[in-house]
Order: C-alpha cells, then sequence, then structure tokens
C-alpha cells in the first residue's frame, strides 16, 4: 500500500497520524485547557468547521499511500463527539491502518465504550494524574473525583480493551503520586505512563521548575522497586518502557523536556477543522480542509501532503529554552490532541 514513502528534512518517516476529532472537553485541565481561560463561554467550534468522518476517511486513505499505518484519535475529548463508533468502522476499512487508538479522559466510557469496542477500537489511553481526590479534582478543574474514571478504566478493561494510563506529572502539584499510582496499576497489571510536564500551547504557565525530570520519577520509584528497562518496540516509540522485576506490568517515561526524542518522531497531526501539523509545538498548520472544500482531486492533496512533510524540519524539545517556552507562539493542546 505504501506506494510514496515521504522523509523530511531530517529523514523521518511519516508512520503515525493523530487525528482530533473535537476542539471540546468535560475536563478543564490546568496543563492543557485551564479554566480561566477556557470558561463556559468560550467559542469552540461549531460543527460545519469540524472535518466529516467522510472527509477524515478520505485524508486518512491518502496518508496511508505514504506509510502512515498507526491512526489515534484525539481531542479535545474524542467521546464528545457523536457517531464515533461510525468513524472507527469507516477508518478500519482502509486498506494499510493497521492500529487504531484513542486518547481520552475516560469518563464517558461507560456511554460509549461498549459501542467503540464493536465498532473495532481496542487500544485506550486514558489520562489519569491521581489517586488523591483533591489533587486529582484541582487538575481536572472540575472537580472529578478518580473514582469515576477507575471505575471505567476496569470496565473498559473487562470489554477487552488494551489500557495504558497517562499521567502528566507536574512538580509540587502531584509528584507524590507517583509511587501511589505506580502501586495501584503494578498489581492491576495496566500500563502507566509518567508524562514529564511540557509546555504545549501558551497557556498552562509552563516552567522547567515545574518539571519533574524522568532521572528523578526514576530514582523515586528505584526507591520502592526494581525496574528493568525494556527495548523499543519499534521505530519512533515515544515512551521509555521498564518493567518491574518478578511482574509482567510495565511502566513508561515519555520524556519530552528531558531526553528528546525529536530525531525519531514520525507522527503528523489533524486538527478537528482539518490543519495539519508537524509538530506538537507547532505555530502553524497547512489547512486540508480549504483544499477539500474547494474540490481538490485525491492528487492535489496528495502534493499538498508531501510538500508539507518534505519541508519539514521542526525539532523543538531539542531546542527548547525557557526564553522559546514563554515567548513563542505554539498550538494548544486541546486543539491539536496530545
Amino acid at each position: 500500500m505504501m506506494e510514496n514513502p515521504l522523509q523530511d528534512q531530517l529523514h523521518r518517516p511519516l508512520r503515525d497520524l493523530r487525528i482530533s476529532v473535537t476542539d471540546r472537553c468535560n475536563f478543564r485541565c490546568t496543563y492543557c485547557m485551564p479554566i480561566e481561560k477556557y470558561g463556559e463561554d468560550y467559542p469552540f467550534l461549531p460543527k460545519s468547521e469540524l472535518l466529516s468522518f467522510e472527509e477524515i476517511e478520505r485524508l486518512v486513505r491518502i496518508f496511508v499511500t505514504f506509510g502512515v499505518k498507526k491512526i489515534r484519535l484525539t481531542g479535545g475529548e474524542p467521546l464528545l463527539r457523536r457517531g464515533l463508533g461510525g468513524l472507527i468502522r469507516q477508518l478500519r476499512g482502509v486498506d494499510g491502518v493497521e492500529d487504531i487508538a484513542m486518547t481520552t479522559n475516560g469518563l464517558l466510557l461507560h456511554q460509549y465504550g461498549e459501542e467503540l469496542f464493536e465498532a473495532g477500537l481496542r487500544r485506550l489511553n486514558i489520562s489519569l494524574d491521581a489517586l488523591d481526590p483533591g489533587i486529582f479534582g484541582t487538575m481536572n478543574g472540575r472537580g472529578i473525583r478518580p473514582e469515576r474514571i477507575l471505575e471505567n478504566i476496569d470496565f473498559a478493561g473487562k470489554l477487552g480493551y488494551e489500557i495504558k494510563v497517562n499521567m502528566v506529572v507536574q512538580k509540587g502539584m502531584n509528584d507524590r503520586e507517583i509511587i501511589p499510582m505506580a502501586e495501584y496499576f503494578k498489581d492491576r497489571n495496566l500500563t502507566l505512563r509518567l508524562i514529564e510536564y511540557m509546555d504545549v500551547g501558551n497557556d498552562n504557565g509552563w516552567s522547567f521548575e515545574k518539571v519533574t525530570p524522568k532521572a528523578e520519577m526514576l530514582r523515586m520509584l528505584g526507591e520502592a522497586y526494581d525496574l528493568k528497562p525494556v527495548e523499543p518496540s519499534y521505530f519512533g516509540e515515544v515512551a521509555k518502557y521498564y518493567r518491574y522485576s518478578g511482574s509482567t506490568a510495565k511502566l513508561g517515561f515519555i520524556t519530552s523536556v528531558s531526553e528528546s526524542f525529536c530525531s525519531s518522531c514520525t507522527r503528523a497531526r489533524l486538527s478537528s477543522e482539518g490543519k495539519l501539523f508537524t509538530c506538537l509545538f507547532a505555530s502553524e498548520g497547512f489547512d486540508l480542509r480549504k483544499l477539500l472544500r474547494e474540490g481538490a482531486d485525491d492528487a492535489d492533496l496528495a502534493a499538498a501532503i508531501r510538500a508539507v512533510w518534505e519541508k519539514r524540519t521542526d525539532r523543538y524539545s531539542d531546542e527548547r529554552t525557557e526564553f522559546t517556552a514563554r515567548n513563542r507562539k505554539k498550538i494548544g493542546m486541546s486543539y491539536i490532541g496530545g
């Protein structure tokens, strides 16, 4: 299926496509959509400006010809997009797509999890930043208790989903929750991934002082567990995994700040209104929706995608400084997908 494999200016192939299906979310996480900016009257995109499922499928078919094999549905909160099971069925019918996964806060899994599993979704990354109700309620900006997410994780596991749990770690906020979270998910044989706090967008008050780096987290965990490093499963794997000695459970680290993985990044991102971004920290994207709705044929769309990727030089995490973090305009995480 891969007729025209692409490489960017740093010889990185295109293998992964992350698709934001909505810019809306039912959480107001402090590191993503702080309620001070995303209040109740925030003007989210109207439905007419979102890519339709047919437009998404058409673009995926083109991306696959360039080497994309893995699709991840993101948001916002993707479970807020109506009819998502239909999109999953459409994407499963695309020859060359080998894997479809979804990142979610998990709050609505009890409502939609079974439907999406029947549609063919098998993998979930579920965000949970603390077991302590006060800490988690503060971080999600809605006072939502962790028990609600934990119950839905159990529910999704019983349905048959492969689950990873994502925890964004902020120094002085939830770093003391690392050990309790590790213990909880180790006992349930679920993979916990500890994510260094990143300066995505310009609204979360990020600074290096708020980052708990992997080395520090590993030191903390090493006092409680014997952890063995696991070899990467494939080129471009973002998380660095460890296995608990005497257990099949794994622990992962996503180290955008302390150990950049720009050199092996194979991800493109498609916003909910159809803009193509080549980096999580991008300032602007290329408008594919405009081409779609002006009647471009597949050859025109393919040429546009090729041109964007072949010009790609992004390596923001290699170049990050306090100055760039504060002063470079970056697209918001809720808009582009994490």
